[in-house]
């Protein structure tokens, strides 16, 4: 495990592109995941491809899917070299309930189960409310929530009410404080707080735990790029944070797999919120977050 600069607690190996981890240290069993099945949506870069690696590495075989199949063809090749487990790649749309039900036919097919659900697919970028198109704003509540919801149920029926499971939805901080410039995410990660807590209630008897991880700053990302989080850190904003960093991957990864597993038993319904402390402390001022976005547009 790497050292923080000056500090004493040791942070799990991460590195900053899509590719898998050159060295890696257990913290739960190599055997956590033994055999299991995750279902794993935008699992091709960023958090959702870390977190088939981790799992992965604990006796996990996973599907990766999202829409860019050449992508999660190569993602798939890497993360079966690095670990020896299958690795599924599938071409989903999920706005679109038949692409997911043809995904999830195929992995019970070729796979034979689906233990775990990582609902990690996701859109964003800064931009002020007035300046946000009617079809930006309606493309992410689409992807983030409707694709949650859409993808939950399609498993669900599918394989988890017979079978039991885990569902892990990947969240955000956003709307807890109407985080400037972010009304689009803030109000689709929201709302898939609540299904969290809506589907915990509904499916628990069924055997299903329902949770979800709120990432903050995390490093190595596409939302770190395009959100302002490269020049936080060059300006030292992180120092406002308590822990004073962004995160790295590898640590969602691991939030992820302690709900996703056994670890986790009576959890259902919960929002582990993984920032360091982030949102509590991080400023929210519309002008000085306006000069970060001023040469951004959103026209989806």
């Amino acid at each position: 495990m790497a050292m923080s600069q000056g500090k004493e607690e040791l942070l799990p190996e991460d590195v900053g592109t899509d590719d898998c981890l050159t060295l890696y240290t257990h913290i739960y069993s190599p055997d956590l995941l033994k055999d299991r099945v995750a279902f794993i949506t935008g699992g091709g870069s960023g958090i959702g491809f870390r977190i088939a690696e981790i799992f992965m590495r604990h006796g996990c075989d996973t599907v990766i899917a999202s829409r860019n199949f050449d992508k999660l063809k190569e993602a798939a090749k890497k993360l079966s070299v690095a670990s020896g487990r299958r690795c599924l790649p599938l071409c989903i749309d999920v706005r679109k309930p038949e692409s997911i039900a043809a995904a999830v036919d195929e992995t019970l097919k070729e796979l034979g189960r689906i233990d775990i659900l990582i609902n990690n697919a996701a859109g964003n970028f800064l931009c002020p409310a007035i300046s946000l198109s009617f079809n930006a704003f309606k493309t992410v509540m689409e992807i983030d929530t409707m694709g949650t919801f859409n993808t939950s149920k399609v498993v669900y029926e599918k394989w988890l009410k017979d079978h039991g499971g885990n569902i892990v939805n990947i969240s955000a901080t956003l709307g807890y404080k109407g985080q400037a410039l972010q009304v689009h995410a803030g109000s689709a990660k929201a709302a898939n707080d609540a299904m969290t807590r809506h589907l915990a209630v509904e499916w628990g008897p069924s055997g299903v735990r329902v949770n979800a991880v709120a990432p903050g700053p995390i490093s190595g990302t596409e939302g770190f790029n395009r959100l302002g989080g490269v020049r936080a850190e060059a300006t030292g904003a992180f120092q406002s944070i308590p822990l004073q960093r962004a995160g790295n991957k590898t640590e969602m990864a691991h939030c992820a797999l302690f709900l996703a597993s056994p670890a986790s038993s009576y959890v259902t319904g919960a929002i582990l919120v993984a920032d360091g402390g982030a949102w509590l402390t991080s400023a929210n001022d519309v002008s000085m977050l306006l000069g970060i976005s001023s040469s951004k547009s959103a026209k989806l």
